[in-house]
Formats: structure tokens, sequence, C-alpha cells
């Protein structure tokens, strides 16, 4: 896989309103990111609406699951969804799938799905990969992959575009290696852009994020966690050159709480 350039994304939930995440959605296009990432939660709007909404007050910005749930849809049915939102977006749309958390189990049953075995999520999300290909016809719906245990990183090796490195927030520099070394193995060659999601800018972790991790600053400090980064603008950008050098990982995404606090990031390393 060929180093690639800086590209950057917002992770936000429209949660407060249709007025609120069109502000976002325009903000996140003005500060120079390149992607607005909305999460899958039954208690939150789904995000075929909320993605459609922000890529109709946007020109540029390109917008994505992060992630779709397997458990929530039907592998037709998450396909129709991505298309439709290629088609309608003229193509700024990535379609971000994963196998979902343990606590979607009682979503799925409000839906009338089966939750399903580890093997059944990700056959769904190979399922999903070739509807949606089919679906496109001469477009390509670029697909990210969640992966964060062996099989998950073969099968994103084999069919995503973009692929998540999803391990534990204490995962450490030499396991997330382990797992890139894995998926360049095994992609033999196919050109994938590596990911990487930070929840926490700076050393304060807001008690929400801290509640979603189940750890605190000290704890991601201690353990050199790359799901935090710290010190200033020119040792952040160090950091993430140092990660990309490492690991290869060239997208990385933001938790909306930091959006303004990254922006400098955002336009220091943005294309480079």
């Amino acid at each position: 896989m060929a180093e690639k350039a800086f590209r950057f994304g917002v992770v936000a939930a429209a949660q407060e309103g249709g007025a609120k995440w069109r502000e976002t959605a325009r903000r996140a296009e003005e500060l120079g990111y390149s992607t607005l990432l909305s999460p899958d939660n039954l208690n939150l709007p789904t995000p075929t609406a909320s993605l459609a909404t922000a890529a109709a007050v946007t020109t540029t910005l390109r917008v994505g699951s992060f992630v779709l749930a397997s458990p929530l849809r039907t592998a037709r049915a998450a396909a129709w969804e991505a298309h439709s939102l290629t088609a309608m977006t003229d193509g700024r749309f990535e379609l971000g799938l994963g196998t979902g958390l343990a606590s979607m189990r009682q979503q799925a049953e409000e839906l009338g799905l089966p939750y399903g075995t580890g093997q059944d999520r990700l056959d769904s999300i190979s399922e999903t990969i070739d509807h949606v290909r089919r679906l496109d016809g001469d477009a390509h719906t670029p697909v990210m992959l969640a992966a964060g245990g062996p099989k998950a990183r073969r099968l994103a090796a084999a069919k995503a575009d973009i692929v998540t490195l999803a391990g534990g927030v204490l995962t450490t520099r030499d396991e997330f290696a382990s797992h890139v070394e894995e998926i360049r193995t095994a992609a033999d060659g196919r050109d994938i852009e590596l990911a990487m999601n930070i929840f926490v800018v700076g050393e304060v972790v807001p008690p929400w994020i801290r509640g979603f991790i189940g750890v605190d600053a000290a704890t991601l400090i201690e353990h050199d966690s790359l799901t935090m980064l710290r010190g200033s603008v020119d040792d952040m950008a160090g950091e993430l050159e140092r990660r990309r050098d490492e690991l290869g990982v060239s997208y990385v995404s933001v938790n909306s709480a930091f959006i303004e606090e990254f922006a400098p990031l955002v336009a220091l390393l943005t294309g480079k």
C-alpha cells in the first residue's frame, strides 16, 4: 500500500435537531474536513436522513456512516440505503460498515431482526458490499470497514476500500502494527486506505466520552493510547506523521466535541 496524503473526518451525531446538524455540516466543510461521519443507533436519527441533509447544505464535504451496524438491517436494505445516498449526493457518500456493539442485541430485536453470531454479522457485511457493487453499476461507493478482529481484518483486506483500525482504546502500537501487517498481507497488493478514530484531543476526557471508552485521561496517557492526541499543534502533527510512517494511517477522524481544537491540524496536514 503506497503512502497516502492526509485527510480528516469528524464524527457527529444529529441528536440536537436539524438546525444544529446543518450548522455542524457547514462548519466541518468550512474548516476543511474531508468527511462528516454519522454513527448508527436506534436512539439517534437514521444516518440515511442525517447524511442526506448534510450533503444537501454543503458542496464538497463527503458524508459517511460510522458505521452502519449489520444487526440493524438486512444486507440488501443496507446496500439499498448506501447506493441511494451515493446517487443522491453525486458520489459524496462513503459506506462505513461494522458488526455492531453487543448492546445492539436489543435494538435488533426491536426491529424484528436476529442479532446473530459474529460470523453471521460478518457474512452480512460481505453480502452488503456485494449488493452495493451490483447496484452501483459504473459508480463506486467507497466502503470502509471497522476491523476489530482477525476475521474482520481479512474481510476488510479482501473487499474494503478503507479500513478503520478498531482495536480497544488501550491497544498498543505494536499490536496495531501487527494488525496492519495482517491487513497488508491479506490485501495482496490491493490499494487500501488505513484510518483511525481519535476520541480525545488534549488531556481532558469529557464525561460522556469517558463513559463510552471506560477509562480516564491518566490511563490513556499511561498506556500511550492511540485514541488520544495531546500537546502543541506541532506535537500532534508530528505524532500523526509518525503514525502514518509506522502504521500507514492517513485518514483520521475525530469526535465532534473537538472539531475546533483539531481544525489547525486539518489546515496543516490535509493533502500532505
